[in-house]
């Protein structure tokens, strides 16, 4: 596998980048790693236990260096399905191999509703799909809450009410909104709101990822292969009960990964998975 080498890619509203890692040799179907609202350096240390084979990451609009061009504030899992089409006829080697992350597993989940062809394995790891929850109304309030603190008061207390509700094991309760959340300086994070309402999370993808309902019929029907991945480490917690119901609501059964949400990052973010182990699992289900 080569050094990665970006590109760019022009699609209506964006202009996205995305990073190639040639690997010569390889007869297997392109490697694409996708995350949302992570960019392409999340994958660093899961791309290099793929050398065998051609790995390309991106980073979907509005996120790291793809900068949006349409002034549009949101974005939604059916543009994104828009661009990843756009992206992976570019590449000129089609069916590919997916490996999509959180947001990203919700916005691969959309494009092989609409393009099964392009597609041959999606390994959909944890998407946060509040809407297939048993707790759904509560689930689909917390996260309106949230992003209504953004709106209010800026990054850090929307961030913490988000760490509250990503960690909490068991149904979200109806009385979310109305509970004590600590302060964001316990965190580390910003006290001060700096007026900016563009973050890729808050400002951006977290209503519409969450809120987006999936097209199952067409997912079933489909020709590509979903594998639904669940963590180890985050049994009960939401986007792993979500990734278990919609492997449900696919007549399938999640397959269970190493560590946690982000177990295939290397302290990318400063936060700590089990990578090699990670990549172990996804090598045997993309050969499987």
């Amino acid at each position: 596998m080569t050094e990665p080498k970006t590109h760019t890619l022009d699609v209506p509203g964006a202009v996205l980048h995305y990073d190639v890692r040639q690997a010569e040799a390889s007869t297997a179907p392109i490697l694409l790693m996708i995350g949302s609202p992570m960019d392409a350096s999340g994958f660093a240390a899961l791309a290099a236990h793929f050398r065998d084979r051609t790995v390309v990451t991106y980073d979907p609009r509005g996120i790291g260096r793809s900068e949006r061009t349409d002034g549009a504030g949101e974005s939604t899992p059916e543009l994104h399905a828009d661009d990843l089409n756009r992206l992976i006829s570019a590449l000129g080697s089609e069916p590919v191999d997916i490996f999509a992350s959180s947001g990203g597993a919700v916005n691969g989940l959309a494009l092989v509703a609409r393009h099964p062809a392009q597609v041959r394995t999606l390994v959909a790891h944890e998407p946060p799909a509040a809407q297939v929850l048993p707790d759904r109304e509560q689930a689909l309030a917390a996260v309106v809450d949230i992003r209504r603190t953004y709106d209010r008061d800026g990054f850090g207390p929307a961030m913490v009410k988000f760490f509250a509700v990503t960690s909490l094991r068991g149904a979200i309760p109806a009385d979310f909104a109305d509970r004590p959340v600590q302060s964001p300086a316990d965190f580390g994070l910003p006290t001060e709101d700096d007026g900016s309402r563009d973050d890729p999370l808050f400002g951006q993808n977290i209503m519409t990822c969450t809120h987006y309902k999936h097209d199952f019929d067409a997912l079933r029907r489909a020709s590509t292969r979903i594998v639904v991945g669940v963590g180890a480490e985050s049994e009960d917690e939401m986007a792993h009960r979500a990734g278990v119901a919609v492997a449900e609501r696919l007549g399938t059964k999640a397959v269970t990964f190493p560590s946690h949400h982000g177990g295939f990052l290397g302290g990318e973010f400063g936060m700590q998975g089990d990578p090699d182990a990670f990549a172990v699992t996804l090598r045997e289900l993309l050969t499987s």
